[in-house]
């Protein structure tokens, strides 16, 4: 750089300095910005679960004459009663064990299947491989309520219908493309030279998948059993078509559907049976949210 005649002999030194200052401050106010519009979009965005929890501990009375934000208007009125009378209602223990039963397995075999056709459709060869991976993909459009009776059907012919298997089959049938989509793209991310070596080395395909590809795709299939398990635990529509008739089997959804009459009574103890079914789910997110972000991008790197 070069310096101006009688211009002090530090001016080279100190000229950056005003820019790297005023710069400095840009950043500053840019993220301030950033920060209250996502403190505000959060606010608004939680505020539905707040007001829903805070309803959840007021009597039945109280909720249903005056807006949930009295609740904090003297003399408060809170009350765990509405916890206790959905816990001691229509078998809401044996209906969770119920949503274990279904959700477990309906989240196992469609991944496990899902993982074996997306390492079949990313690294192995076989006659009309793109045409048939198209044609699962595109079942994503199919409407599930149009397939219902379809499954109904087919479900009565087997004689399953108001059994575990029904819902695990009818699960496993829907859950299957998205999750082939999902893992086919991450398998067909991995390095090709990997497999080559294994395969010089002698490993058969059902190696390759074990040892290397399904350790690899760990994050990709967290990210599935999240989406597979939610999905699943809060189903409504297909249990209540498949086992909705049967108390014995109900999964948590279908009873606390139940707990309002047909005149809309007991409806304030939905609040506290949202957030009672939400746990486990909340749960199974944040022990699994590492991985969240990585397995969806890496799903949607390589087609």
């Amino acid at each position: 750089m070069t310096v101006p005649i009688g211009a002090p002999a530090d001016a080279e030194v100190d000229a950056p300095a005003r820019p790297v200052a005023i710069a400095g401050r840009r950043p500053w106010t840019g993220r301030l910005g950033l920060h209250l519009t996502l403190a505000i979009i959060s606010i608004v965005w939680l505020l539905p679960t707040i007001s829903l929890l805070i309803s959840s501990f007021r009597p039945e009375a109280a909720t249903n004459t005056t807006g949930w934000w009295t609740a904090f208007t003297l003399p408060f009125e809170f009350t765990v009663q509405n916890y206790l009378d959905v816990l001691s209602r229509n078998n809401m223990g044996t209906s969770f064990l119920n949503s274990l039963l279904i959700t477990i397995p309906a989240t196992v075999i469609p991944i496990m299947v899902a993982a074996f056709a997306a390492f079949a459709f990313s690294w192995m060869n076989f006659p009309g491989r793109n045409v048939l991976f198209v044609l699962v993909v595109g079942l994503l459009v199919i409407p599930l309520q149009a397939t219902l009776i379809p499954v109904l059907q087919f479900s009565v012919d087997l004689g399953i219908v108001g059994s575990f298997p029904a819902v695990w089959l009818a699960h496993t049938g829907f859950g299957l493309p998205f999750g082939i989509f999902l893992l086919r793209n991450f398998f067909g991310s991995m390095p090709r030279e990997m497999f080559e070596s294994a395969f010089i080395d002698g490993a058969s395909p059902t190696t390759a998948f074990f040892r290397l590809a399904m350790p690899l795709a760990v994050p990709a299939i967290a990210s599935l059993v999240i989406f597979q398990f939610m999905w699943v635990w809060n189903d409504l529509l297909v249990a209540l078509v498949l086992v909705g008739g049967f108390p014995q089997v109900a999964p948590m959804p279908v009873t606390i559907a139940n707990l309002v009459d047909s005149l809309g009574r007991n409806w304030h103890l939905l609040t506290s049976a949202a957030f009672i079914s939400m746990l486990l789910p909340l749960f199974v997110f944040f022990a699994l949210q590492r991985y969240f972000v990585r397995g969806i991008l890496g799903g949607s790197v390589k087609g």
